[in-house]
Order: C-alpha cells, then sequence, then structure tokens
C-alpha cells in the first residue's frame, strides 16, 4: 500500500546524476517519471509490468518508491520534502 504522506507532500527533490537537484510539485515529478519510463528500454521490473499505462506506472513509481534505475550504474532518487517559508 502507498505512502500516504509521500504523495500528499507539496514538493520533492529530483536527483539525477549529472545534474543538479531539482525541486518539482507532485505532478511535475509525475510527468518526468512518465518521460524517462517512455525511453526505458524493455523489460520493466515486475512490479510495473503489471500496469497498463505508463501513467499508472509513473504514478506507482512517484507513489511507492524513492528511486529507480534507469540504465545500470544511472539512478535517478526523488524525496518528498518541505520547504520552509
Amino acid at each position: 500500500m502507498a505512502n500516504a504522506t509521500m504523495y500528499s507532500e507539496e514538493m520533492f527533490v529530483l536527483l539525477v546524476p549529472g545534474s543538479d537537484q531539482v525541486f518539482l510539485e507532485p505532478d511535475e515529478l509525475l510527468a518526468k517519471l512518465k518521460s524517462m519510463l517512455e525511453q526505458y528500454p524493455a523489460p520493466l521490473p515486475r512490479d510495473l509490468q503489471k500496469f497498463d499505462l505508463v501513467d499508472q506506472q509513473a504514478q506507482h513509481l512517484r507513489d511507492t518508491g524513492c528511486e529507480f534505475e534507469v540504465t545500470p550504474g544511472v539512478t535517478w532518487q526523488w524525496y518528498a520534502v518541505r520547504l520552509e517559508k
């Protein structure tokens, strides 16, 4: 079951090797994960194969994970963060 606290957060930080950290709203992170999955060489990991749509796969990743190996040795990481005003 997904952690309700994780996807109720207002911001995430996305860490991509070779890039600066990026702060994203939940929908922006979802779009980044969707784009990454659309370019991912098949086959997907088993937990994502059960979803027919890339939107569902991206949401599952955002809501239940915090990292994904995009290519061997290159892992994206994302974490819910709270920004103080």
